[in-house]
């Protein structure tokens, strides 16, 4: 069978992409502007990706086309499928038919941390010899690749909540079925779907609704908005981690969080020393050892595979280390994920921290967090924002940071102010949730020279 993808090279839709090559079909797809990491493993799959969304990508016809959720009405290799009456389901649909259908799914969602989480449980199933499939937003590095069949019962899956496709406005969660879901946090983002909170929170409730009775919920206990959801309506058995009323608890033993005791219900389980650092992580880690344990696995075991987890590309990625300068790429594009993320590299850093930062989030574009953006880089010493087509004033939205901030709508002259900046033991992370325009090979090679 040949399918054809569109929007092949957004992170869900790549992993689909490797998932139907597994399974035997012929794979092709279009797409705009690709970057690593999915670009990459596009290429390495062999999978063949057409620049643009032209017509003639489509002849012959493919026997079904895979519609990604960037693909709206007007986008001509839309318009010519329909016209055209090729057979077309979106991805989550797609996945839902034939992959995850009589497997065991467990799903992580939630606003924040749903792709390292969800890379954590992967490799924590992976080390205990259980083989799982997954679908994750990312690569990590101990699994190589974005998304795998697996070689049994288990299917690991990043349960995002945004639409499904232009023909199906639903969250893309609501199609997977999980029978062990983790629901991590939940705060407003996507303003371009959802109008508020409530919004969302109403689509977290029909996802919890597909739980069944005998499965598990494994849920933030320290989130009032996750109480709420479950307030709604829920019949499944729940787990909590973190908060004051959480079974689950981490207590950081280092001030990076890189080494924490576990207990659960007040008694020790373990000790975790690991690479990863944050208080966010901490509970990243709560949550991948209690929904592990629903399917098998013992804590003592989870916590090991832990100790040797080496993250995530794109989630506080080492990229290189020029003249003793270290150079992170973080996916980082929300007030709270940016705060967190500085305050974990902050309690470990040994020089300055420089946030290097691209509003490029449809919501943050908008400016719907501008009112908490400025305090969200408390723990930076400099800012560096990239303030091309925004809607708002950069200026008078980080006016509180005074001279601690530069911006930039020119990316050459950016990476010129953060390359004269820098300094032998500083730490640069660039947060942006795409490509930033290749900034991060062009700071490598700037901060080299300087």
């Amino acid at each position: 069978m040949h399918v054809h993808i569109l929007g092949i090279g957004g992170t869900f839709m790549a992993g689909v992409a490797l998932l139907a090559r597994a399974a035997g079909h012929t794979v092709t797809g279009s797409d705009a502007g690709l970057y690593p990491p999915m670009s990459t493993q596009l290429a390495e799959a062999g999978i063949d990706v057409m620049e643009g969304y032209a017509p003639d990508h489509l002849k012959p016809a493919p026997d079904q086309v895979i519609v990604g959720n960037a693909m709206s009405r007007g986008n001509p290799a839309v318009e010519y499928t329909l016209d055209a009456g090729l057979d077309y389901i979106s991805g989550p649909q797609w996945l839902a038919e034939n992959v995850l259908r009589s497997r065991w799914v467990l799903a992580v969602a939630g606003t924040h941390g749903k792709t390292t989480t969800a890379s954590m449980l992967a490799h924590i199933l992976e080390y205990a010899g259980m083989a799982p499939g997954y679908l994750i937003g990312g690569v990590a590095a101990d699994l190589g690749q974005s998304a795998a069949m697996g070689e049994s019962d288990f299917f690991v899956v990043e349960a995002d909540e945004y639409d499904t496709a232009f023909f199906d406005k639903r969250s893309k969660f609501v199609h997977y079925r999980p029978r062990t879901l983790v629901l991590n946090n939940l705060e407003f983002d996507h303003a371009d779907i959802f109008d508020n909170l409530e919004a969302i929170k109403r689509q977290f409730h029909h996802l919890v609704r597909t739980v069944p009775g005998t499965g598990q919920i494994v849920h933030n206990a320290a989130d009032v908005e996750l109480d709420d959801v479950l307030a709604r309506g829920c019949w499944t058995p729940t787990v909590g981690f973190a908060g004051p009323t959480g079974d689950w608890q981490s207590q950081a033993l280092s001030a990076d969080a890189s080494h924490l005791a576990i207990r659960y219900q007040g008694e020790a389980v373990g000790e975790l020393n690991w690479h990863m650092t944050g208080a966010h992580n901490a509970a990243n880690a709560l949550a991948a050892i209690v929904a592990a344990r629903h399917v098998g696995v013992v804590p003592e075991q989870a916590i090991a595979a832990l100790a040797c987890f080496r993250g995530v590309k794109r989630r506080m990625e080492l990229r290189g280390t020029p003249r003793g300068i270290k150079l992170f790429d973080d996916f980082a594009h929300h007030p709270t994920a940016i705060r967190t993320t500085l305050a974990g590299l902050r309690a470990g850093a040994q020089g300055r921290v420089l946030a290097v930062f691209e509003p490029r989030s449809n919501t943050m574009r908008r400016g719907v967090h501008a009112d908490t953006l400025a305090a969200s880089f408390a723990d930076a010493d400099h800012v560096f924002v990239y303030d091309a087509d925004l809607d708002w004033d950069a200026a008078t939205v980080f006016a509180s940071l005074g001279d601690r901030m530069t911006r930039c709508g020119d990316l050459d002259a950016l990476v010129a102010a953060v390359a004269a900046t820098a300094m032998p033991g500083d730490c640069v992370v660039v947060m942006s949730n795409g490509g930033f325009g290749g900034i991060h090979g062009k700071l490598l090679s700037a901060l080299a020279q300087t």
